[in-house]
């Protein structure tokens, strides 16, 4: 069955919060929950990706997503690696400037391995609402291409039409960006059961109606929404670090053992703001599985800072690799990536699961370094 705007839907998304005073007594203790990012100052992490082939076939090859993006709030300062043999590059997508560790070993190899070391700063980043200094003036080519789909990101069909229903009536870029973020809080749900981040393929859901997922199903859905309805947007894909300064559990990662702990983000482009971060996937996280109940209220005090928070800024305990979709990787058999943000490898012309770290094998860190 087709989503449909219905009257609940769009009074819910409407809504900036509801009413706390009517929620149970037992969430009482919750309302003093806080998050709000601010720039503060950077942090300094060296992010380790270490990836060990077990039972090659034959010759093998691995890609290793590396940080890519130098922006006001993050940026590289170095990238080393090892291996134990084999042929090891830096590489990038020509189409889209992802940058990749290449490491070819051949089968005499016994059990490949590479080890890639990032040093990254990041730091929280806030939109000021209040200001209209958008910075720099945008390049009109590298907006118009935030505006085209990607294979799995379509904006036309159910997509363009969904769209037009929820800003119909909006005055201005902002508006239409905050009806769609609410739109996707109140109409999808995180669901735990899908493996990695989720597939990102925004026309199926829309056309079947099953609009739960993770974070590259639901945020590449707002990337979508956004798109179709004239706005800049892309996602920005990458892995948490650290666990979060504001106490919310599933908002953070174990920095000893980052292997599941990818994510992707988004932004959007407002003309009197410039790029601004957005996150509706993890305000669907925060009502899935914070707390021990399914939170199925958007105006529930532990959710109500979080939906406010990533509506313009986001922790910087998060570093991102990538804005790339559609993407080839040097040497593959395999067609096009959605998207890269977890090791890839293929041992033999057999491709590894990268949703399975354990058998692929790889396992990511990150050390937190202080002045």
């Amino acid at each position: 069955m087709r989503p449909t705007l219905s009257r609940r839907a769009l009074v819910q998304a409407a809504s900036a919060s509801l009413v706390a005073g009517a929620l149970p007594s037992l969430h009482a203790q919750e309302a003093a929950r806080r998050f709000a990012p601010q720039p503060s100052g950077w942090r300094t992490f060296d992010v380790v990706t270490t990836v060990t082939l077990r039972q090659p076939k034959g010759e093998s090859l691995v890609w290793v997503p590396v940080p890519s993006l130098d922006t006001p709030w993050q940026r590289t300062r170095d990238v080393s690696w090892t291996s134990n043999g084999g042929d090891v590059k830096l590489g990038a997508d020509g189409q889209t400037g992802a940058k990749v560790l290449v490491a070819r070993f051949d089968k005499t190899t016994p059990e490949p391995s590479v080890v890639l070391t990032s040093r990254v700063e990041t730091q929280d980043r806030a939109v000021d609402w209040q200001s209209r200094d958008a910075g720099p003036a945008a390049d009109p080519a590298d907006l118009r291409r935030w505006l085209e789909p990607s294979e799995l990101i379509t904006t036309d069909g159910i997509v363009r039409k969904i769209a037009k229903q929820i800003v119909l009536g909006s005055r201005n870029d902002r508006e239409k960006v905050q009806r769609i973020y609410d739109w996707v809080i109140v109409s999808t749900y995180r669901e735990p059961k899908v493996k990695g981040c989720g597939e990102g393929d925004i026309k199926a859901m829309l056309e079947t109606g099953n609009l739960s997922g993770k974070c590259a199903d639901i945020n590449a859905l707002f990337v979508g929404l956004c798109r179709a309805a004239g706005v800049p947007a892309r996602d920005i894909y990458g892995v948490r670090l650290v666990p979060s300064q504001f106490g919310y559990r599933e908002l953070g990662a174990n920095p000893a053992s980052l292997k599941g702990a990818q994510h992707c983000r988004a932004e959007v482009y407002l003309q009197a703001h410039g790029w601004v971060a957005m996150d509706p996937a993890d305000v669907t996280k925060v009502m899935r599985q914070e707390t021990a109940e399914w939170i199925k209220d958007a105006g529930h005090p532990v959710v109500t800072p979080v939906r406010k928070a990533l509506f313009g800024s986001w922790e910087g305990n998060w570093m991102g690799y990538n804005t790339a979709s559609d993407i080839a990787l040097p040497g593959a058999k395999r067609g096009k990536l959605g998207f890269f943000m977890y090791p890839q490898a293929e041992s033999g012309g057999a491709a590894r699961d990268p949703y399975d770290p354990d058998s692929f094998a790889y396992q990511i860190t990150a050390r937190e370094i202080k002045a």
